[in-house]
């Protein structure tokens, strides 16, 4: 017996869908009735269906292989951090073979959240899983880190994880986790790794992932939704496309928004134009991208909304800062500011009287779970003076290792050093505005992570217009 207007979920392990079973889907989806389909915070797939057509689309999808659920979330989504490679990361080892073989090891639906994050990314959150598995400097070696249900708190595993031994061990932490065990288990259920060294994480700087950027000879394609909706005829095009021009996969991002690789240089007329028929707008400001919302979540979208106005009205600086906005008890979203419903004084409340906490984490650090409460019972009109002084606070912070001028107050040049461990530039292209950050490097143009604006070569272009190294000009030095 199904309900009016019911939501059903796939699971999109890893981030990553076949191009024909994207295609599969829409296509039901649109006989269906189903006008629009979103992502979510887990990189999975929602669609809203009328009970009249829910029983043929649930059997489309069954004939399909394809896995869903209708009711309460009882098998999260595996996420990983696959979108990013070649395109924000470039791991030594970590490829998107290596990927697939770890998610395909998966024979069992796990109950868990699971995290598989490359340590050199920062657009993937790293610990909003139950199991956070995290890629080290060693081949095919991970670090464990466990966060028990319902709690912050974080437990490292001593040693190492093979990726071969990933699926299996997931299983049995499940079990024992789930059965009231502290996740200790006996050294013959594993296949000992070398001690694990600490974790060392990168400075989280969110990249810009929406639009057409270049890497290597071909472009990748950011799409994101304002108000999270993806049309279905947009969806059913856009698999067209890809099945054209031999594009077998998409992936979707925790960010709720599609992005698609392997793009050539001649088809990119063909993607302009299918933007342009669903009028699809992929230039949005980067104060709207950073921020999470929970799935299903219209106040915490006109909240958002509210917030990102008034951001950009008053012009107010947040790069290197995330938001996440909760309206509901218990969700996991990451941020280095959290706006947080608090509970309702009685049940059915006007909405006028709703009252919010502000967070943040220790050191604005997104990474961490640790927080500390800002203010509370904050009324909505009050939140953003205080969201504005926690970017103070933020840039501040930053600041006291910091120096931007020298002694005789003028700008340092490349390779220049202050003394106080200056640990980014940023340079910008003056044709396309496309910026070079130290942090991120140029994977697709061979240019490693942490790789100085000075120790670039001279044959060095810019990866999306091609303007010599020479005219990049210094934006700022953080």
């Amino acid at each position: 017996m199904f309900r009016k207007n019911y939501i059903v979920k796939i699971n999109l392990p890893g981030g990553i869908v076949a191009t024909g079973d994207l295609y599969t889907i829409v296509e039901a989806a649109e006989q269906a009735r189903v006008e629009d389909m979103q992502f979510g915070v887990r990189q999975q797939l929602f669609c809203s269906v009328k009970d009249r057509y829910g029983e043929e689309f649930l059997r489309t999808l069954e004939a399909a292989g394809i896995f869903y659920e209708t009711e309460k979330e009882r098998f999260p989504n595996i996420i990983s951090s696959y979108v990013t490679e070649g395109v924000f990361s470039k791991s030594a080892w970590l490829s998107e073979g290596l990927y697939k073989d770890i998610l395909d090891g998966f024979e069992h639906r796990p109950a868990f959240k699971i995290n598989l994050v490359e340590s050199g990314q920062s657009f993937v959150p790293f610990f909003t899983g139950h199991l956070n598995f995290i890629s080290s400097s060693l081949n095919n070696h991970w670090h464990l880190v466990v966060r028990r249900p319902g709690t912050n708190e974080l437990f490292r595993w001593e040693r190492m994880l093979y990726s071969s031994e990933i699926a299996r061990i997931s299983g049995l932490l499940e079990e024992e986790l789930g059965s009231g065990g502290n996740g200790s288990l006996t050294a013959g259920a594993i296949v000992g790794g070398p001690a694990a060294p600490e974790l060392r994480l990168p400075t989280f700087r969110l990249p810009y992932y929406e639009g057409f950027s270049r890497y290597g000879n071909k472009y990748w394609l950011g799409i994101y939704r304002r108000e999270e909706f993806f049309p279905v005829a947009f969806l059913k095009d856009l698999c067209l496309i890809c099945r054209k021009t031999k594009i077998g996969q998409l992936y979707s991002t925790p960010w709720k928004s599609l992005l698609i690789k392997g793009i050539e240089e001649d088809e990119l007329p063909l993607w302009e134009y299918i933007l342009g028929k669903h009028r699809m707008n992929i230039r949005h400001a980067s104060n709207e991208l950073n921020w999470q919302i929970e799935d299903h979540s219209p106040d915490g979208l006109r909240l958002k909304r509210y917030l990102v106005r008034q951001l950009d009205q008053e012009d107010i600086r947040t790069e290197g800062l995330s938001f996440a906005v909760k309206i509901q008890r218990g969700s996991g979203l990451p941020g280095s500011i959290i706006i947080r419903k608090q509970a309702e004084i009685r049940p059915g409340q006007l909405k006028l009287l709703d009252r919010y906490e502000l967070w943040h984490t220790a050191d604005f650090d997104p990474h961490t779970r640790e927080l500390l409460l800002y203010r509370k019972d904050l009324e909505k009109e009050m939140l953003f003076p205080y969201v504005v002084s926690l970017c103070k606070e933020f840039y501040q912070l930053q600041s006291q290792d910091r120096e931007l001028l020298s002694e005789d107050g003028r700008g340092m040049m490349p390779g220049q050093s202050s003394g106080v461990g200056v640990r980014e530039e940023v340079w910008q292209c003056p044709d396309c505005l496309t910026q070079y950050h130290a942090d991120y490097g140029d994977p697709g143009s061979g240019v490693a992570a942490g790789t100085s604006w000075g120790a670039l070569g001279e044959d060095y272009v810019c990866p999306v217009c091609g303007t010599s190294w020479e005219e990049f000009r210094l934006v700022e030095k953080l």
